[in-house]
């Protein structure tokens, strides 16, 4: 195999190779600025893994011929899943068709199936799943990832977070055990129907979250409501799309982002089984969510 420098960062050789397929129009801009950002990200992000895991044997992204590809395309079949191999199939492809002309114009590689099991059930995520798909967010976005999972909040909620004593919360009955074994500072959402909720998150994530305090709220339209945003993260439609994004890049599949208020009211269930019969444990967590049903969390359990 023909040998390339050795000196560029997995980084700035994923930059390189993604901005020069942008040059050539293989990504595009435009029309739809949205959809084709997240398609750069996307290469971007699989470009990246793909130089991490090749300088381990010393060789860059332009020492890819076919053979080589599919022979990286197998070693990670244990690894990644369908989606996600064959996305990184996809990015190779383009890579050495337009980039380094390894592969002839229509050339295609070898489709490789994953081996790794794809075991699924509910919307649900693991913590550790979570951090994942956090992790290749970026920051602001990652950040709400997180807050999400930890108060078990919608995607428009992100938007509405707030200091308790600036947004007081309705009455409404709650059991003493709502929160139990749940440290961490309370602040209060908006959901649905406008009831206004006290929701918590651990101390780590709230210092976090009140470094990212603007001075003052900033107007953001989501789905044709408007939401004055006390704090500068992520959410509402553009977190959701990020979180699928991230998720498929990540996990090799997605759920949506509504799958991580699912994992809170599978893991509180379990949390609040060790002190309370099932029913009462339900209403604990319908009451944490805000819908208040106990029928409805039953829902979250699937």
């Amino acid at each position: 195999m023909p040998k390339f420098r050795r000196t560029r960062a997995p980084e700035r050789q994923a930059r390189i190779i993604v901005g020069r397929l942008v040059n050539l129009g293989v990504l595009r801009r435009g029309p739809a600025p949205t959809a084709s950002a997240r398609t750069i990200d996307n290469y971007r992000d699989c470009l990246l893994q793909i130089a991490r895991h090749l300088e381990k044997d010393g060789l860059e992204l332009f020492d890819l011929d076919r053979k080589s590809a599919e022979d990286y395309l197998r070693t990670r079949s244990a690894d990644l899943g369908q989606k996600a191999l064959d996305m990184h199939r996809q990015v190779i492809q383009a890579t050495l068709v337009h980039v380094t002309g390894r592969l002839p114009e229509g050339g295609k590689l070898t489709v490789v199936r994953s081996l790794k099991p794809q075991v699924r059930q509910g919307r649900a995520y693991t913590p550790k799943q979570i951090r994942m798909v956090a992790a290749a967010q970026n920051a602001r976005n990652g950040l709400s990832t997180l807050i999400a999972h930890a108060a078990g909040l919608r995607a428009h909620e992100l938007l509405t977070l707030a200091r308790p004593a600036e947004q007081p919360p309705d009455l409404r009955p709650a059991r003493p055990e709502k929160f139990h074994d749940r440290p961490g500072t309370d602040f209060t959402v908006v959901g649905k129907g406008g009831l206004i909720r006290i929701v918590r998150v651990s101390n780590d994530l709230a210092e976090r979250l009140e470094r990212l305090r603007l001075d003052d709220p900033v107007r953001v339209t989501d789905r044709g409501v408007h939401y004055l945003p006390r704090y500068d993260v992520g959410g509402g439609t553009p977190w959701t799309v990020s979180f699928s994004g991230a998720a498929k890049r990540a996990l090799g599949w997605s759920t949506g982002a509504h799958g991580v208020r699912y994992s809170y009211a599978q893991e509180r269930m379990r949390e609040l089984q060790r002190i309370l019969v099932r029913a009462d444990a339900l209403e604990v967590v319908s009451q944490e969510l805000g819908h208040f049903r106990p029928e409805i969390t039953e829902t979250y359990l699937r």
